[in-house]
């Protein structure tokens, strides 16, 4: 008898133990833990868990190091999942935090592109164009022999010709809605401030027929002279060249 309590005591013994042993707390994810599977969730372009765990790496502070490589891969994350209006925050975040780090060009150059991915048609607001010239000419100045200068520039002639196409634009609703003078001041803006634009044989088409509205007909005849000396290929041509031979 005695031998078979001894034996149920022993039982309920190991029982009581194993329950205890399930029940034992985890031990938290160190920060190399946390860093190590958002690097795996980045992998599986699982942007958004990336995203978390590099948050909580960042959360423990720690080295310095580590935590610039959760900082960015939280930028790159965003990029990525294409959410650039965090992202450019990221990337702002992280130069500031880090600017002399040797990912810092980088960021400022993704920073850059996060401002021309939100870019959308010629008849929506152009603020980010505008931010993109901005971080793309800080780009340039301060990294001006990195492996994205060119392409840098490439992004602002672009951005450029997108503000010469945007005031065009405005320039063609004012002509359209009989805002003569209007029209006229965004057009001749057009001209000055982006020379550079290919497509300025519309700019002038719409110039001179502005002038004509105004019964300003030698301004008128000038613009249209120019336009087919500049683009003798451009689709005004026939047009420009039958306002001339009416006498306008």
């Amino acid at each position: 008898m005695k031998l078979m309590r001894y034996c149920l005591f022993l039982s309920l013994m190991s029982t009581m133990l194993l329950a205890g042993c399930a029940s034992a707390p985890k031990p938290n994810p160190t920060a190399d833990e946390l860093y190590t599977q958002g690097e795996t969730a980045f992998t599986k372009s699982r942007y958004e868990e990336a995203i978390r765990q590099w948050k909580k790496v960042k959360e423990q502070f720690p080295a310095p190091e580590l935590m610039a490589k959760a900082e960015i891969g939280v930028a790159n994350a965003y990029f990525l999942n294409r959410d650039f209006i965090e992202a450019g925050a990221a990337y702002e975040d992280f130069r500031k935090l880090h600017p002399t780090h040797e990912l810092a060009q980088f960021a400022l150059y993704r920073q850059a592109l996060s401002s021309y991915n939100l870019i959308t048609g010629i008849d929506t607001d152009q603020t980010p164009t505008h931010n993109a010239i901005t971080l793309f000419e800080s780009f340039i100045k301060q990294y001006p022999k990195s492996q994205y200068a060119a392409k840098a520039q490439e992004k602002i002639v672009e951005c450029r010709s997108k503000l010469a196409q945007y005031e065009i634009y405005v320039g063609r609703f004012y002509y359209r809605t009989d805002a003569y003078k209007a029209a006229i001041n965004r057009l001749e803006g057009a001209l000055a401030n982006f020379p550079d634009y290919t497509g300025h044989d519309e700019t002038l088409y719409y110039l001179a027929k502005a002038y004509i509205e105004l019964k300003q007909n030698d301004k008128a005849q000038a613009f249209l002279t120019r336009l087919i000396l500049e683009y003798p290929k451009s689709d005004y041509l026939g047009d420009a060249r039958e306002l001339i031979a009416k006498k306008l």
